[in-house]
Order: C-alpha cells, then structure tokens, then sequence
C-alpha cells in the first residue's frame, strides 16, 4: 500500500525486506529471521548508495532492519542520526526496539513518556496531518461547499462512518443493520473500503426499494475518499470508526465527537488510544461484540443531547496539536545539520 501511496507523490522509492519476530510462532520464526537479515543488508546498501542526512521512523517491524543497519553502518566517517515517532498512546514492541537505537523520539502525547527510559531524548509534537485536511478543518466558510459536495442538508446532523479497512467489516456490518433508523435522525456519509463495497451497495438498493428518495439520499456511499475526506471531515457531527494512530490527530484537528470501536484481534493499541479520548470526555467507546446492538441508541442518545455532543467537540478540538507536522520537520532539519542529538 505504501509503495502506491509514495509513487502517488511522485517521490523515489525503495524496498526493505522485513517480517515480524514478535508471536509468529516457531514454525515462522527462521522464515522470518532470514527475512530481517536480508533486511538489514538491503538497508546497508541503501545507506551507502543514498547517503542520507538524517533517518525517519514511524514505527512497524519493516523499520528495524534499517534502524540496526544504521547503528553499525558509517556515511562519510558518522552515523546517520535518526528520529523515532511514536504515532500510538503505547508503543508497540518494534517501536520500542527501534527507539533503542534512534537519536530522539517523537512522541503524540504526553502520556507516552511513561514507556521510555532516557527523558532527554523525548519531545512531544503531536500528531502531523495532510495540508488539505488542514485548510477544510480551519477554514469555517468551506463548510458550505463541503455540503454541496456531497449533496447533503446542513440542517440535518451528519454521521461519518469510516470502514474502510478490512478490520472494519463490523462496523460496516453494523451500520447496515442500524442504516433504517439512523436515515431516520442523520444523514450518513458512509466509506466502506474496497472489501465490502458490493455488499453494502446491494443493501443500500434493497433499502430504497422500500424507502422515499428523500430518506435515501441521506445516505452516501463511498469505497473510498481522497480530497474529499476533508470536508466530509468539516461536516461530519459524530465518527464511528476504528482507533488507529490517525484518530489522535485527525478527529481533535476537526474536534468531531468520537465512537471508536477498537479492532478486537490487532494488539491493544487501539484499545489504548480509544481509551485514552474516552477518558478526555472526546469519545465514546464501544467494544466489537457489542456493535450491532450498541450502535444506533448510542448515536440517538448523542444527538438527543446536544451540550453532551458540545462538551465532547470542545474536549476533542482542546486535545489538537495543528503543527505537529512543521514541529517534526523542524527537528529532522535541525539533526540533519547536526545541531540536536
């Protein structure tokens, strides 16, 4: 997904084998050995061939073989010097690993300083967002086209569900089962993701068989949105989505009250970050299993109270941090010229 993503901005690209080591099992633990080791000498080559200045990790078990390689890996008579950002509240075990070997950590919040030991390398920056969710979410007058864009009523609340993954089909499941009586109290922008696309457009057109135009256009259907995410973000009055890293800077960045259904099989840092805004009073959680009954009545109870939802926005836009992406940049360039080790 990354190499599209990349060659998308039009910028060089090159691949590090990597696999995980962390609960494979013996079976693919060698497999995955080897893999690193391959890792580590394709991120030796790169090393040399590309002479970089500074090193960027954000985390996962492919950084690792380029994060060793540097340690023991000398450009022009010194080691490349490296920042470590901690996207998530709790690293997870390939970051802490990678942040043993890195210069400075990046960290989202303040909390995450619990998980490190040397102080001194910690700063906190936030979480860095794209420009263009940056320009829909401080610019209030755009909230007009955004409604236009999507065809949709600004007198009438607005749900934004994100499915767009394939630990989301639950939620997109949900939804559909709920889509009746939530086209009763909101209009529903609803991205499903390539996975289950066909599925929930087979039910969205079961449901207007039965349903007036009017009641069916409040809901839009997407697989997937790119500039438009934006300003369906700017309109968006609740967000039902899982909690990965970006819920920690995109929902605070637009201050959207949160229900945030961790993904039950990954590693608890969903359940953590979820956690984390419940405990801010800017979201809601609900666990998996709990969805498909939980989901419309907590929805009702949010939009029947309207200082609750209030309270929950001024708490999500109190968390937001808009710079963190200039704050990191900053740091890079200044460990670049050698200026913050």
């Amino acid at each position: 997904m990354e190499a599209d993503l990349v060659a998308r901005k039009g910028l060089p690209y090159a691949e590090v084998p990597a696999a995980g080591v962390h609960g494979v099992g013996l079976r693919n633990l060698p497999r995955n050995l080897y893999q690193v080791c391959r890792g580590v000498i394709a991120s030796h080559r790169i090393l040399k061939s590309f002479k970089p200045d500074v090193l960027f990790f954000t985390g996962g078990f492919v950084a690792a073989p380029m994060a060793f390689s540097a340690r023991i890996t000398r450009i022009e008579k010194r080691r490349v010097p490296s920042l470590v950002y901690v996207p998530d509240v709790e690293p997870g075990l390939a970051l802490k690993t990678i942040a043993k070997f890195s210069n400075r950590i990046a960290l989202t919040f303040e909390q995450s300083k619990q998980y490190f030991a040397a102080e001194k390398k910690l700063t906190v920056c936030g979480y860095p967002v794209r420009s263009e969710l940056k320009s829909w979410a401080q610019d209030g007058l755009k909230k007009s086209e955004a409604y236009q864009t999507f065809n949709l009523s600004a007198e009438l609340p607005t749900l934004l569900v994100l499915g767009g993954s394939k630990g989301a089909r639950s939620i997109n499941r949900a939804v559909l089962a709920s889509l009746a009586g939530l086209l009763d109290i909101c209009q529903v922008i609803h991205i499903t993701g390539q996975l289950d696309w066909e599925e929930v457009l087979q039910a969205k057109s079961k449901l207007a068989e039965n349903t007036s135009p009017e009641i069916i256009n409040r809901y839009k259907l997407f697989p997937y949105l790119h500039e438009e995410l934006g300003q369906a973000m700017a309109i968006a009055d609740i967000v039902v989505s899982r909690a990965g890293a970006s819920v920690l800077g995109e929902y605070p960045l637009f201050g959207i009250p949160a229900i945030l259904v961790p993904y039950p099989y990954a590693w608890r840092y969903q359940y953590i970050n979820a956690s984390y805004l419940q405990a801010k009073q800017a979201a809601l959680l609900i666990r998996d299993s709990e969805l498909n009954y939980q989901l419309l009545p907590t929805i009702q109870r949010l939009l029947d109270n309207p200082q609750r939802l209030n309270e929950m926005k001024a708490a999500m836009r109190g968390i937001a941090k808009p710079d963190a992406a200039s704050a990191i940049a900053e740091l890079l360039h200044a460990m670049a010229g050698g200026g913050d080790l």
